[in-house]
């Protein structure tokens, strides 16, 4: 997911009330990545502990064809990559969706290689309780956590799901690294094929999602942000994809839809999906003030209200959520159940 800094609007105390299609689950955005290093198994285990009904590792390859967890092919920022002499050569400028990025790349890593690196805090300054953990953890394949999600579903009698998101596959495809096989093939071999199963593949891209209804059966989530386009040019916009004929056009191929929570507004975007029969899970919703929304910071702490938050976009009756406090979200979405009862 991208990072959120803009003050988004709050949802009004007279917005229309909207009844969720689907129980509301919290969604751990790369795992509990408010208080572990994200996309660790660290945070996705601490996520499990605190409830999360699902966990999302975003997905990137290996020069090996290995998916691996990390929020962006670039590893400079959430690995100590730098510090390795052995790979200063390693550093490069790519064009990655139109934009120039630079750093070290994993498809330039093989898994073994990666191995040899930790993972670090991502927000230091903004987390530094997290900068802790710094050094403990590897960087996880997607298999590891599918190995993780089983056991732990096994071990606490619960179901949970894993929400992967992949990362900018059509720069992958270009490349040689086509990532939708590797999803699908890993997904097949967890005994993951159907609609039913616990698993929901999101992509800010249209074209792969296409390709993988194609493939299988599993959940499919489109991805919208509140302003640009689709990096595969498959629409001109994500405004026009959330127009209601937009909605019914997406409902083709996905099953529901993640929206920047600061697209949620007075509710229209979840009727409107809702009427396209898409579930609607919104991105991201962090304690720090300089995500919240503004009538939910508070002054002299570095951190605001996110139940209230969460609380207000519950009511307009989403399906689900993605948060870096799982355990916050999950008291949140609880307390709504209890006030509906």
């Amino acid at each position: 997911m991208f990072l959120f800094l803009a003050s988004c609007a709050t949802v009004p105390q007279d917005a229309t009330v909207e009844r969720p299609l689907s129980p509301p689950i919290v969604i751990a955005h790369r795992g509990a990545s408010g208080e572990r290093p994200e996309h660790t198994l660290a945070a996705y285990e601490l996520a499990i502990a605190q409830g999360a009904d699902a966990i999302e590792p975003d997905l990137v390859p290996t020069k090996d064809d290995v998916l691996v967890a990390r929020h962006e092919n670039e590893i400079g920022e959430t690995t100590d990559v730098a510090v390795h002499p052995e790979f200063a050569e390693r550093r490069a400028t790519k064009t990655i969706d139109g934009r120039q990025v630079t750093g070290w790349f994993t498809e330039d890593f093989t898994l073994a290689e990666l191995r040899t690196l930790r993972a670090r805090e991502r927000l230091p300054a903004l987390r530094p309780g997290n900068t802790g953990y710094d050094g403990r953890e590897v960087i996880p394949t997607l298999e590891e956590v599918i190995a993780l999600v089983k056991r732990r579903s096994g071990e606490l009698g619960r179901t949970i799901a894993v929400y992967p998101e992949t990362k900018h596959p059509t720069y992958f495809a270009a490349i040689g690294r086509p990532t939708d096989a590797l999803l699908v093939r890993a997904l097949d071999a967890a005994g993951w094929r159907a609609a039913d199963a616990p698993v929901f593949v999101q992509s800010f891209e249209v074209d792969n999602l296409k390709r993988l209804a194609g493939m299988t059966r599993v959940r499919l989530i489109q991805l919208l942000d509140a302003a640009g386009a689709p990096a595969d040019g498959a629409a001109p916009s994500y405004a026009a994809m959330t127009t209601p004929a937009g909605l019914r056009a997406v409902a083709r191929y996905a099953w529901g839809i993640g929206p920047n929570k600061a697209m949620l507004g007075g509710g229209a975007i979840v009727h409107d999906a809702h009427a396209a029969g898409l579930r609607v899970h919104p991105w991201t919703f962090r304690a720090e003030n300089q995500f919240l929304a503004v009538p939910f910071r508070r002054e002299g702490s570095p951190r605001g209200d996110l139940r209230g938050e969460i609380a207000a976009a519950l009511r307009l009756g989403i399906d689900g959520f993605f948060t870096d406090f799982p355990a916050i979200g999950v008291a949140a979405r609880d307390a709504g159940r209890h006030e509906d009862q």
